[in-house]
C-alpha cells in the first residue's frame, strides 16, 4: 500500500482518502438502515454507525494493501 498520494501537487495520506470513502458509504448505509427501521433493533445507533465505519475502513485498507502490494 502506498502511504501517501500526490493529489494535484498536494501529498495526502492514503488513510485520509480511505476515511473519506468509508464515511460517505457509512452515511449512505445509515440512511438505508433508517429506512429499513433497523435502528429499532440496535441498542445504540451511534455506536452501531461507528462500528460500521470501522469495519468499512479496515476492509478498504486490507483490500488495498493486498491489491497494491
Amino acid at each position: 500500500m502506498r502511504y501517501e498520494l500526490d493529489l494535484f501537487g498536494v501529498i495526502v495520506p492514503s488513510l485520509l482518502l480511505w476515511c473519506i470513502v468509508a464515511y460517505v458509504l457509512t452515511r449512505a448505509a445509515s440512511k438505508a438502515f433508517a429506512r429499513a427501521r433497523l435502528y429499532r433493533r440496535v441498542w445504540h445507533a451511534a455506536l452501531f454507525d461507528f462500528a460500521v465505519f470501522v469495519c468499512l475502513l479496515t476492509s478498504f485498507v486490507f483490500i488495498s494493501r493486498e491489491l497494491v502490494s
